[in-house]
């Protein structure tokens, strides 16, 4: 796997090895971050895996992200991977923790982010629960961006979030959400 575009472009990282996480493709990754376009601010990736989405999210000029992940040996590939790559300590944390506890755990820190990842394993109803929590706890910025990825059998609920745009590769569905007005 592959940083797509931006600072770290063209430089590799590591997966786990088995069945434990699903990387996003190469493709699917390109298209949502050229959809973003010029990113900024603060990040979540939940469900994290390896980090590819939030590594390439700082590649593209997010100062900071939050890497969450409820496996050891993902968060464990994900600092391997940002010091590999010589991320600045001050532009990520990692945590290893459950997604929904730990987006309780960021609202008591009062954090609010400008894009959020969602990517966890499929048909396990992990994105609605997710976007419920994060609707609750208030915890994206106005105008802020939710990006989905998810199997094209799950219904998603969007929690009063609105739809800036799906796309469909095959099995895999991208969904972009935001809080607010979007100019597309």
């Amino acid at each position: 796997m592959r940083v797509i575009g931006g600072k770290y472009k063209r430089l590799h990282i590591k997966t786990i090895e088995g069945q434990s996480t699903r990387p996003t493709t190469d493709k699917v990754k390109e298209n949502i971050f050229n959809r973003l376009q010029d990113i900024e601010g603060n990040g979540l990736d939940l469900f994290a895996g390896s980090g590819g989405l939030g590594i390439e999210a700082l590649s593209r000029g997010l100062h900071k992200v939050i890497f969450i992940d409820g496996n050891f040996k993902a968060t464990k590939m994900i600092n391997q991977n940002l010091n590999t790559l010589k991320i600045p300590q001050e532009h990520y944390e990692v945590y290893k923790n459950d997604a929904l506890r730990a987006l309780k755990a960021l609202s008591k820190r009062k954090i609010k982010f400008d894009y959020i990842f969602l990517d966890p394993p499929y048909k396990k109803d992990l994105i609605n629960k997710s976007l419920e929590k994060i609707a609750e706890f208030d915890l994206l910025n106005a105008n802020g961006t939710i990006v989905c990825e998810f199997d094209k059998h799950e219904n998603i609920n969007t929690y009063g979030f609105d739809i800036i745009k799906k796309y469909e590769y095959g099995l895999t569905h991208v969904m972009l959400l935001t809080k607010g007005e979007y100019d597309d």
